[in-house]
């Protein structure tokens, strides 16, 4: 019955036990469990699937969540950790060793691709980066035989672009990893797509409320099994507490992903007509580069959307501080509106040719639409970017 729910009603259903009474989930706040005897506790100490021996480990709270990602992922099971850099680095040293080469995109989020650039160097890691647009450059990087990873961000942070999950899932021989943040799981599951492992930062849209900080890895008990024992060593595990915030956020996922999509395909499509704005980018609009992409792979465009500003990073820094409504924050997928000016936050650690191989310019700005009435996000994006152009309601 349940593959023929839609994913609004499995995130509301996901992760409850047969027959518990409890409408909400509780709260494990323990590090350690008592064992009964000495041959349980070996059994529990060397079994990925244990949840009342030690923390670290596992935890029924942490089940919990990771079981209703497995379940609106469509994958067999799942890990949380501590953040979503927590998960990407547990995917990369996880699956990967000295000698080994990755294959990976230039659009990602800046930490992410510091793991590639600088520490997968140091561990003998030998790194690819592509145009994620390009299926073809996919391809032609991997190296077979050796290529061991496969790691995609899409859409990817700030200008969503989107990596096309068809040909990435065709991909033979390395493990295939989506980073699917932005989408969230209602957006896209890439597993559908012959993807091994999809990947959130939960501490954004599946947390949802700004008081959590999470991270998720989805896919097959094999490759779950082998990753549990690097992410025991890491220790980058997921609290009880932010765990049944994150599974408190899947509950009401459905209502706040589909306002905020349509929120920002409006508000996107007012500041393309905005001559104070030299581009736009949100997957809604027609003049999206990918939009044919979107439509097939994507059920939602989320609430992301990327413009860039008339006058480089003064005109930026103008707007990200005039904002009354929208705030200054470096964080998506909240019920606030936040405005975020990635070259001096989320991508500050790249080098200028790096930005501009991202599309990040001096007057990019990132805006995760919140849960506000998109009608005074416009009216408090107009009197941000100033002059006497207001935009078109």
């Amino acid at each position: 019955m349940t593959d023929e729910l839609h994913p609004e009603t499995r995130a509301i259903r996901a992760g409850r036990q047969p027959g518990d009474p409890s409408l909400a989930p509780a709260i494990w706040a323990t590090s350690a469990f008592v064992t009964p005897d000495l041959d349980s506790a070996q059994r529990m100490a060397t079994s990925t699937s244990s949840d009342k021996f030690y923390s670290r480990y596992g935890n029924p709270s942490v089940a919990a969540f990771e079981s209703a990602i497995a379940e609106l992922e469509g994958a067999e099971a799942a890990r949380a950790f501590s953040s979503g850099m927590g998960a990407v680095t547990a995917a990369v040293l996880g699956i990967c060793s000295s000698g080994d080469h990755v294959v990976t995109q230039r659009q990602l989020y800046a930490g992410t691709q510091l793991v590639f650039s600088a520490m997968c160097p140091r561990f003998g890691i030998d790194v690819t980066f592509v145009d994620g647009t390009d299926p073809d450059a996919w391809d032609a990087a991997v190296r077979p035989g050796r290529t061991t990873l496969v790691f995609a961000e899409t859409p990817a942070n700030p200008r969503l672009d989107l990596v096309d999950l068809d040909r990435l899932g065709a991909i033979a021989g390395p493990v295939t990893v989506v980073d699917s943040t932005f989408a969230t799981p209602l957006g896209q599951q890439p597993i559908r797509h012959g993807i091994d492992l999809v990947l959130h930062s939960a501490t954004k849209g599946i947390g949802g409320h700004n008081d959590v900080t999470l991270g998720v890895l989805a896919g097959s008990r094999e490759l779950l099994d082998w990753i549990w024992g690097f992410a025991v060593l890491q220790g980058a595990n997921a609290s009880p507490y932010d765990a049944t915030g994150g599974l408190r956020g899947l509950r009401t996922l459905g209502v706040r992903v589909r306002h905020q999509s349509a929120a920002a395909s409006r508000i996107a499509a007012v500041l393309e007509a905005d001559g104070r704005v030299t581009s736009v980018r949100h997957p809604s609009l027609a003049s999206f580069p990918q939009r044919e992409l979107a439509q097939r792979q994507m059920r939602l465009p989320g609430g992301l959307l990327t413009f860039d500003v008339l006058g480089g990073r003064e005109a930026a820094r103008r707007f990200a501080e005039r904002t009354r409504i929208a705030q200054l924050a470096t964080s998506l997928g909240g019920p606030e509106t936040l405005v975020t000016h990635p070259a001096s936050t989320t991508h500050v650690g790249l080098l200028p040719e790096e930005l501009e191989q991202a599309g990040i310019t001096e007057g990019t700005i990132r805006v995760s639409v919140g849960l506000e009435d998109p009608t005074d996000l416009i009216a408090d994006i107009d009197q941000a970017l100033g002059d006497d152009s207001p935009c078109p309601s």
